[in-house]
């Protein structure tokens, strides 16, 4: 249902209405803003206009009506296409426009998009999500901001219209290398609930019940707390994060730390658990299905309650 009219804060553009960012427009829209949005697929700009945003032809005509545009894209490809394809964001950017770039990339990629941005006067912020579409979805992510710091400052309304909270992190990149660090972090914990929760079935503990007592503990983490009802239901749909998408963080991360020649033993013993969730069916469900991974090599048989196939959406 569209939003009541109400004097509007400005106007801001979102290119990617994925999970992520059809959150952040929605939450934008609650705030005041008006949203005029794109994505590839319709279905996602059909969204955006019931809940009362409006939906582009193109990323350039986002570009040309919105002075401050927040990019939520999968890959390096789709990456390039909405920035400097024929429709892109530069071919209707004017100077002065301000680019929240809000997805998980390396450094190069994005350190690349802000060069060729600048030499049309367009300022370009590393601004990655520390939170999962879930998180999201109720305004509960923190934003690793950094760049330009005045554009920083004349995007504030926009972040806490859409964030729980904001860092200023400092030079272009480094809230880039902050999300590293934290993804990190979230890769070793839901491996890390996933492996409780299988101990704890392995154990005839009601896994409804371990999930309760050990989130009030000094053993949960948020990932425990955002993936373990996934996991207590073995149900890995909608997803917050789909294993598939994830697998490129893991990648960036893995190239970022031997840059760094940096020992990670606990990262680098989780990543073959997602890899193995990957080749058993579960790209496009959550990340939490690396539950049913160690379920299977625990010889745990049988489905959980709320348990469905493995074909996605």
């Amino acid at each position: 249902m569209a939003r009541k009219k109400r004097r509007s804060k400005g106007m801001v553009g979102q290119v990617g209405l994925g999970i992520m960012g059809s959150a952040f427009a929605r939450h934008l829209l609650d705030a005041g803003f008006n949203v005029i949005g794109y994505d590839v697929s319709p279905a996602a700009g059909r969204d955006l206009s019931r809940l009362g945003g409006q939906t582009a032809r193109s990323c350039a005509e986002v570009a040309a009506r919105a002075r401050i545009i927040i990019t939520s894209l999968p890959s390096p490809a789709a990456m390039e296409e909405a920035y400097f394809g024929r429709q892109g964001i530069a071919a209707g950017a004017r100077p002065g426009t301000i680019v929240i770039e809000a997805s998980t990339m390396t450094l190069e990629l994005k350190e690349s998009l802000r060069r060729r941005l600048a030499r049309r006067k367009v300022v370009l912020l590393d601004c990655p999500i520390s939170g999962t579409g879930a998180q999201a979805a109720v305004k509960d992510i923190a934003i690793y901001a950094s760049g330009d710091r005045r554009a920083f400052n004349r995007c504030r309304k926009v972040f806490d219209g859409f964030a729980r909270s904001t860092y200023y992190c400092g030079a272009f990149g480094v809230g880039s290398k902050l999300k590293f660090v934290a993804n990190l972090l979230v890769t070793i914990h839901n491996l890390s609930t996933a492996e409780a929760m299988v101990v704890g079935e392995k154990a005839g503990i009601d896994l409804g019940m371990l999930y309760r007592v050990i989130a009030d503990g000094a053993g949960s983490s948020r990932m425990f707390q955002v993936r373990g009802p996934m996991m207590v239901r073995g149900h890995y749909l909608p997803p917050h994060m789909k294993s598939k998408i994830y697998q490129k963080d893991i990648d960036i991360i893995r190239a970022f730390v031997r840059r760094l020649k940096c020992p990670t033993p606990l990262f680098d013993g989780s990543i073959p658990y997602y890899t193995a969730a990957l080749k058993q069916g579960w790209a496009m469900h959550d990340t939490a299905a690396i539950h049913a991974v160690l379920r299977k090599r625990a010889g745990l048989r049988g489905r959980s309650p709320g348990r469905t196939t493995r074909k996605g959406r």
